[in-house]
């Protein structure tokens, strides 16, 4: 089974953009932020978008290509 790093890299390369929320129901993720400081520190450039909705903020990750 590959590790949750791995599995949110998996799909970043796909194209995907990842929430915690996304994060949590796919790979049962409970901290995201840390697996993308992971990833980040590995040398994969992330970027970061913080969405607002519904009196909500959350960040969405996105791979750089």
């Amino acid at each position: 089974m590959k590790s949750q790093n791995e599995q949110i890299l998996t799909d970043l390369k796909k194209g995907k953009k990842i929430t915690s929320l996304g994060a949590f129901i796919k790979y049962d993720c409970l901290r995201l932020a840390a697996r993308i400081y992971d990833l980040s520190h590995q040398g994969h450039k992330i970027k970061t978008t913080m969405i607002s909705e519904g009196g909500k903020r959350f960040a969405s990750y996105e791979l750089v290509q």
